[in-house]
């Protein structure tokens, strides 16, 4: 269960506040002082921390504040007086208070306040995983082409309040680039929130999103934070969000446009200042065109489209990929990592990787945990991918016979075209700079080819 620390000179109020707190299942620590309650804090971090403003000894409330968010950055704040003013609250929030609370305190407040702070906590503790492993502060993985132009476009963007559509098939690492663009903005210490569109009920999106009132609708026995109001001054991932309803766009945009939320079941707007990243792996254009998301919302999220090569594309980084997650694996495990056999990296070169980063990732962990310490070789990469058919097969049977065939001539020009990058392929393994050179062309005219014609390759 969460811990709470409270920190807070009268002992009437630990008393009241920490049998409430423990009645609800929390866990209580308690200090009568600012810099005892720092050190409590910094030696064993709680979930959240009440803490009083107005306090005698070495430090007061604001110093105690000042201290913790230096120590101890990710843990919510909730600040409480009985003789604060709106001055003090102001700068109570400027120094990183989540909420302000007055005294004299109601069992609704605290259990509100607390309730939604470690909420915040959750999400930070999200935010910090990511970046452990896209590897911030540090640089992304991997040196190819593609992979240093989304780098250059991050360092570009991520100091902007710019919103950018992050586009990518499943499995690319699109969440790893939002957290790179939050954890490179000024809003890097402030929270980075994820929604998955796909994820949520359709009836409890715009619950999800902008919070409700108790009693809102049935089930609602508490009022809830929405995902706009826990990043306010921070980031909203928006992934997928090509899932989203036609409903749910249509309030999404609105929160956009206005800078403004209401929480389900509530009379007033809410100010929030939120930057909105999105993602996707759906052709949103097609769906604008088919009438399936809205043009007026795409506009809005598509100041700054940022594609994300699939892996099949990248083929040079999949040695430096495959190492990194071991590196990962060997850190969070504490066990040896294993080697790796230069042709077993030559069979990871070659697979498709339907599954992107995400699955070469699985597969790596899977080899590093039933060879740990040993050498992985082709014999077991192959036990756990089905690399022999990995590679686009030859074309059996002859070139088309344009006599013989009474079709538009686009296409047979497709099918022979489709024939010879195929054999190429073929012939070169699987390697699409070989084949290219076979061809005559450069690789990436061959690969906007294969896009057209739809040809899967399996390595290069």
């Amino acid at each position: 269960m969460s811990t709470i620390l409270i920190i807070d000179d009268e002992p009437n109020i630990r008393r009241m506040v920490g049998a409430l707190l423990s009645a609800e299942g929390f866990t209580v620590r308690e200090a009568a002082d600012g810099a005892a309650g720092a050190a409590s804090a910094i030696d064993d971090e709680p979930d959240a921390i009440l803490l009083d403003l107005m306090m005698p000894g070495e430090i007061d409330g604001m110093g105690t504040l000042t201290r913790l968010r230096e120590k101890v950055p990710d843990v919510p704040v909730v600040m409480m007086s009985g003789r604060a003013g709106l001055s003090d609250a102001v700068r109570a929030t400027k120094l990183g208070a989540f909420h302000f609370l007055e005294k004299p305190l109601t069992p609704e407040g605290v259990l509100l306040a607390l309730r939604s702070a470690l909420e915040l906590r959750r999400v930070r503790r999200e935010a910090r995983a990511l970046r452990e492993d896209l590897g911030i502060p540090g640089r992304m993985v991997g040196d190819s082409p593609g992979m240093r132009q989304v780098r250059e476009l991050i360092q570009r963007v991520a100091p902007t309040d710019a919103r950018v559509l992050i586009i990518g098939e499943s499995g690319t690492g699109k969440e790893l680039v939002a957290a790179a663009i939050h954890g490179g903005s000024a809003r890097r210490d402030k929270a980075f929130v994820r929604v998955n569109s796909a994820a949520i009920p359709r009836d409890l999106v715009e619950s999800e999103m902008f919070g409700h009132e108790r009693g809102a609708f049935t089930g609602a026995t508490d009022r809830r934070i929405g995902r706009f109001e826990l990043a306010h001054e921070g980031t909203l991932f928006l992934d997928e969000v090509g899932d989203l309803g036609a409903e749910a766009q249509a309030k999404l945009l609105r929160a956009i446009e206005a800078k403004e939320i209401e929480r389900v079941g509530g009379g007033k707007s809410i100010a929030v200042d939120v930057r909105i990243l999105a993602a996707t792996n759906h052709d949103l254009e097609r769906a604008v065109a088919d009438g399936r998301f809205r043009e007026d919302l795409f506009f809005r999220l598509n100041v700054i489209p940022m594609h994300i090569p699939p892996l099949r594309e990248r083929p040079d980084d999949i040695p430096q990929l495959v190492r990194h997650f071991s590196a990962l694996y060997r850190t969070r495990s504490g066990r040896l990592a294993p080697t790796w056999n230069e042709g077993a990296l030559e069979l990871f070169v070659r697979y498709r990787w339907p599954g992107n980063v995400r699955e070469l990732a699985n597969i790596v962990e899977r080899l590093a945990i039933l060879h740990a310490g040993q050498e992985v070789v082709p014999e077991h990469v192959r036990a756990v991918l089905p690399v022999d058919g990995a590679v686009t097969p030859t074309p059996k049977g002859p070139l088309p016979d344009a006599s013989a065939l009474e079709r538009p001539l686009s296409d047979m020009l497709d099918e022979y075209e489709r024939t010879l990058i195929t054999r190429a392929l073929s012939v070169a393994g699987g390697n699409v700079a070989e084949a290219a050179r076979r061809l005559k062309t450069d690789r990436p005219n061959l690969y906007r080819r294969m896009r057209r014609l739809n040809i899967g390759w399996g390595g290069g």
